[in-house]
């Protein structure tokens, strides 16, 4: 009956042993997603980053990225004590498990913050930033983001291209007689932007704040939804690992 016993034991710890390899493996490739997802965040999207003055969003894609790159050390390492059957192992894995878990709380909590605040930051600071700094030799890379923002999403101005009217490059000689930057018109070209008929630039209603709130909305959403599914397959992982730790405590070297 004992050994009978012992053979159940020995049977059930070798198929949490796959069962926990598994998970890992699939873990370290949720790891590369979310590292991919964050960079993706800070790299493609940092020109937009740049128009917002809270920098909770970028928060929350360094935090992503911090976590990916944790989650896909870790992988190896549960990998690596789960073969090896050590215990001490395991202590460590279920320890690195519980810290990304809780970095992804947090990037999830930041995400969920910056959600509430963002209409009140854009309303607020936008329409400051587009008029004040646009093709200042300061600010270089707002103005980057601005023509972007206004070419990828076909709008004009922070509420409306009556916004750009009070704009400081507007109204100076450096502007050559334009109304509205080139980048608000429908085919962009050199001094278009003195034309400002609904036939020659976008007038688009709620301008690029309502186009930018969208996007980052979205984003945020993107965010989350990654962050909130690994953490529920490090809970799994997590309760593989504390059984696997048990049986090896139970079971003799």
């Amino acid at each position: 009956m004992g050994v009978y016993e012992e053979k159940k034991e020995t049977c059930g710890t070798i198929c949490l042993k796959y069962l926990l390899f598994t998970f890992n493996f699939l873990f370290w490739l949720a790891g590369g997603v979310v590292m991919a997802v964050g960079v993706w965040t800070l790299v493609e999207k940092s020109d937009y980053i740049s128009l917002l003055s809270s920098k909770t969003y970028a928060a929350s894609a360094y935090i992503l990225v911090l976590a990916g790159a944790i989650v896909m050390v870790t992988g190896v390492l549960g990998c690596c004590a789960t073969f090896k059957e050590q215990r001490r192992l395991l202590r460590v894995y279920f320890a690195l498990l519980l810290c990304i878990f809780l970095l992804e709380i947090l990037a999830g909590v930041l995400a969920y913050i910056y959600y509430q605040q963002l209409n009140e930051e854009l309303k607020q600071n936008l329409r400051e930033t587009m008029i004040k700094k646009y093709k200042q030799s300061t600010h270089e890379h707002v103005t980057n983001a601005v023509d972007k923002l206004q070419n990828e999403f076909k709008c004009c101005g922070s509420n409306s291209s009556a916004d750009w009217a009070e704009s400081v490059w507007i109204r100076s000689r450096d502007a050559d007689g334009r109304l509205v930057p080139d980048s608000c018109c429908k085919t962009p070209t050199q001094l278009c932007g003195r034309r400002d008929h609904p036939s020659n630039i976008y007038k688009v209603e709620g301008g690029c704040i309502s186009k930018l709130e969208k996007f980052i909305l979205d984003h945020l959403k993107i965010i989350g939804a990654v962050g909130i599914g690994i953490a529920c397959v490090q809970i799994v992982g997590m309760v593989f690992t504390c059984c696997l730790y048990r049986n090896l405590k139970a079971e003799p070297y």
